[in-house]
């Protein structure tokens, strides 16, 4: 083949021909030609990369689908799990109002109780002179046993450094104290010395002035207890009530979106989800509304009655204290009274106090003792008491005459006598068992109304969480079902 020469132009029509080009030899000394290389544009990060797959992903049928199966396997495990939390927490508080606070209470008024109790029976032995009843001591020492142990109950359950274990620390010292002076007055009692009386006064102060304070410290603090508890335990869950019902709302939507694109009215998926997500709503608003209807119940007729009738045997112990060491005193103390500063035996002045606050059927604590009672075991019982505490004023008008009169023995056989002196001791005993049997009855409903109440809660912790879990698988198998159609 014959090249044209170098310089001349290529035949008319044809292309002229390319010669080839050889890459120029190391060491001959002439320059390398410049040659232009194109970079691979730079890589983005990952995350970018990612997040713009998940973009696409998403604008399409099935990503969409996927969203929206997370979404409302969410809500679902969501609303379960604050169920569950929130049910906890009222049903745990239920469980110790029932169990712990409510008799926690009773066992700090049933120590104030025995102690003015004691204290009455420790004052009605000494007016019996040296020989002290039999049935009187027992119930002096009965008195002591049941406050000792109330109070070693109440230390093991009042958390250190708080109130209560400051009072329950102040009366297990005092309360040795006491019974020695009682132990000294019964002593010099027998032996016929009047320093009986002074040691009876010591104690009887020591009790009225510290011990009973404390008690009444300790019944105010285990008060204050219970109504927190009845204040965790009653009000509404709004927070799960709220996320059920958005989690409904999600539902019904997935199905009607199911449906607008398919044509297929259920999804078999989504309907077990929203029935179980129903079925937690349903249980959780029905549930928790008898458990605070139960609980409403045990509060005002149970603890409210409780309280009442605790404050009024208090007051009826502390009335007959006073009674009884009016004659103990035989007017070695005295206070002022009213405008003209009338000089009054001070234990009298007490007594009267507190038959005034005891009151009657229409009045003071015993009238509101039968306004709260809701049926006629707990009023007849209060009305009996009351009509005793009228027969007691009177016996104890005509006491109190026969002593101002100079007739001291017949005041002393007024009060503590035997049955045929219709003494006031008489009536004060009717009083109590009146009221100890409208005790146990108010307790016996209390008991009752707040099992209703705790029992109402019981299982729907657990009822609520299991359940979440199937609507939470409902709902992913409903989705995924809708995803199979795309594969």
């Amino acid at each position: 083949m014959t090249y044209p020469p170098s310089g001349s132009a290529a035949p008319p029509g044809q292309a002229a021909p390319t010669m080839p080009t050889v890459p120029p030899q190391a060491g001959h000394g002439s320059a390398a030609p410049a040659q232009t290389v194109q970079s691979a544009p730079p890589r983005r990060p990952a995350w970018v990369e990612g997040r713009d797959r998940l973009r696409a992903a998403a604008t399409t049928e099935p990503g969409k689908l996927r969203i929206i199966g997370a979404v409302l396997a969410l809500l679902v495990i969501a609303f379960g799990a604050v169920t569950t939390w929130q049910m906890s927490e009222r049903s745990d508080a239920a469980n110790s109002v029932l169990n712990r606070s409510q008799p926690l209470s009773d066992d700090a008024a049933a120590i104030y109780r025995s102690l003015a109790d004691a204290n009455t029976a420790a004052s009605s032995g000494f007016l019996a002179g040296g020989q002290e009843p039999a049935d009187v001591r027992k119930r002096y020492k009965d008195d002591i046993e049941r406050a000792s142990e109330k109070l070693a109950n109440a230390a093991s359950n009042a958390g250190s450094g708080s109130s209560a274990a400051d009072s329950v620390s102040k009366l297990n010292k005092l309360l040795p104290e006491y019974t020695g002076l009682i132990e000294r007055a019964r002593a010099s009692n027998r032996q016929g010395l009047p320093l009986g009386g002074a040691y009876l006064r010591y104690a009887n102060d020591k009790m009225q002035t510290q011990m009973l304070p404390a008690a009444e410290q300790l019944y105010t603090v285990e008060k204050q207890r219970l109504n927190a508890d009845y204040e965790d335990a009653k009000p509404y869950p709004w927070f799960a009530i709220a996320l059920g019902l958005l989690t409904l709302g999600a539902l019904f939507w997935a199905q009607r979106r199911n449906y607008r694109r398919t044509n297929r009215v259920l999804n078999h998926g989504l309907v077990a989800a929203t029935a179980a997500s129903a079925i937690v709503l349903l249980w959780l608003v029905g549930g928790h509304s008898f458990a605070r209807s139960g609980l409403g119940d045990s509060y005002d007729h149970g603890v409210k009655s409780l309280n009442v009738l605790n404050d009024a045997r208090i007051s009826s112990l502390k009335a007959r204290s006073n009674e009884n060491l009016t004659l103990v005193s035989r007017g070695a103390e005295t206070v002022e009274v009213g405008a003209k500063k009338d000089i009054k035996d001070k234990f009298d002045v007490a007594y009267q106090a507190q038959m005034k606050q005891l009151g009657s059927a229409d009045s003071g604590l015993l009238g509101e003792a039968v306004d709260v009672a809701d049926n006629a075991a707990g009023k007849n019982p209060v009305e009996e008491a009351a009509k005793n505490v009228g027969v007691w004023k009177d016996r104890h008008k005509t006491a109190r005459d026969s002593d101002d009169a100079g007739d001291y023995k017949g005041a002393l056989a007024k009060v503590v006598g035997d049955k045929d002196d219709e003494p006031t001791g008489e009536c004060f005993d009717n009083v109590d068992k009146a009221l100890e049997v409208a005790l146990t009855h108010e307790r016996n409903e209390f008991e009752q109304a707040a099992k209703d109440g705790k029992g109402a809660m019981s299982g729907l912790p657990v009822g609520a969480a299991v359940l979440a879990v199937l609507a939470a698988a409902g709902a992913v198998l409903g989705v995924g079902r809708r995803l199979s159609e795309y594969r």
